[in-house]
């Protein structure tokens, strides 16, 4: 059997600690990679069952903050300075994500539809973190 490359990223291996960071009751320790990031993989399907308007859950809230707090994790291993991540939502599921590092603001990302965060695959979310690094992570002159 095949792994797939994505699963030896260090974002992936970052995600799925944070993800298990979360996890207060042990209920992820025995799970596959695959099993905990499964929440992120929205599909046609899956999409289709999320109305289109509605509040974020907590669980839905959880992962979007795990999922830029692993950012901020390989801001930090990249720049070796301190990143601190801050999501702010409204219970409509709007708000904002920043990520600073000491007075530079390093991501700063508009938040809508939260109740719908996902992506199409793990690759696609992999592409996404990756365009953001690069921005957050180029030298300022």
């Amino acid at each position: 059997m095949t792994v797939d490359p994505v699963f030896e990223t260090d974002f992936v291996r970052e995600m799925a600690r944070q993800m298990r960071a979360l996890d207060t009751y042990g209920t992820y320790s025995d799970w596959s990679v695959e099993k905990v990031l499964d929440p992120y993989v929205l599909t046609r399907e899956r999409k289709a069952g999320i109305p289109l308007i509605g509040d974020p859950d907590d669980e839905t809230i959880s992962r979007v903050k795990a999922f830029y707090n692993a950012i901020s994790v390989l801001i930090e291993k990249e720049c070796k300075l301190l990143a601190v991540p801050l999501v702010h939502l409204t219970h409509e599921g709007f708000g904002r994500a920043v990520i600073t590092v000491g007075k530079l603001v390093a991501v700063d990302r508009t938040l809508r539809d939260v109740h719908r965060f996902g992506f199409a695959s793990l690759s696609k979310m992999k592409d996404k973190v990756d365009k953001i690094l690069a921005v957050a992570l180029e030298p300022t002159t």
